[in-house]
């Protein structure tokens, strides 16, 4: 058998019969994301799973683009009055506070901009521009929190951000690419973007 036949070895949180978390791991989990509306979007989804699994916020990311504008944060800096038709749609989390923190923190990301910097640029500083690595193992798993997501989270509420906690700043770090949580033997720890 020819190693192009072998099963593709994932990190161990991606459930094997589920190709929509397959799909994000494969192509967005831990690359290094530098667009603004992006790093919103998974700014977004992280306090949405705030208490639930990934697996569930994710499934519903479809329903969250369509509700909010692709993420497109000028847009949803607008939305306020729109809090009540989104907490009747079932395809979404209706969680009243986090639908306020999404249109809240795309207000903060406008207010960023008015002061001369990017979303992007505010966050990545906070890694020196470079993702962080760890060495994550069966024995080494990733860590809830790292002291830069500490500073990030205190930096990101003072900027007017909210539901923005360490653990989820970290998430945030883990899914834009700002540090690399792969596994050592998972299959995307050797592609050139990650392993460089």
């Amino acid at each position: 058998m020819s190693n192009n036949n072998l099963p593709l070895i994932r990190c161990s949180w991606v459930k094997d019969d589920d190709l929509a978390l397959q799909t994000y791991h494969d192509t967005e989990w831990g690359r290094p994301c530098f667009n603004d509306q992006t790093l919103f979007e998974y700014l977004s989804l992280e306090l949405m799973q705030a208490g639930l699994s990934w697996t569930t916020v994710l499934h519903k990311r479809q329903a969250f683009r369509d509700a909010f504008h692709h993420f497109d944060y000028h847009q949803v800096a607008t939305m306020q009055e729109d809090v009540p038709r989104l907490l009747t749609n079932p395809a979404l989390i209706r969680n009243r506070r986090k639908l306020n923190a999404i249109i809240q923190n795309a207000q903060a990301i406008l207010s960023l901009e008015a002061s001369g910097t990017t979303f992007a640029a505010f966050v990545w500083r906070f890694v020196q521009d470079k993702p962080l690595r760890h060495q994550v193992d069966l024995t080494h798993p990733a860590p809830k929190t790292i002291p830069q997501a500490k500073a990030l989270s205190q930096a990101l509420k003072a900027a007017g951000f909210t539901f923005v906690g360490p653990v989820i700043s970290y998430s945030f770090m883990q899914a834009g690419g700002l540090v690399n949580d792969h596994a050592k033997t998972c299959f995307v720890s050797q592609s050139p973007i990650i392993a460089k």
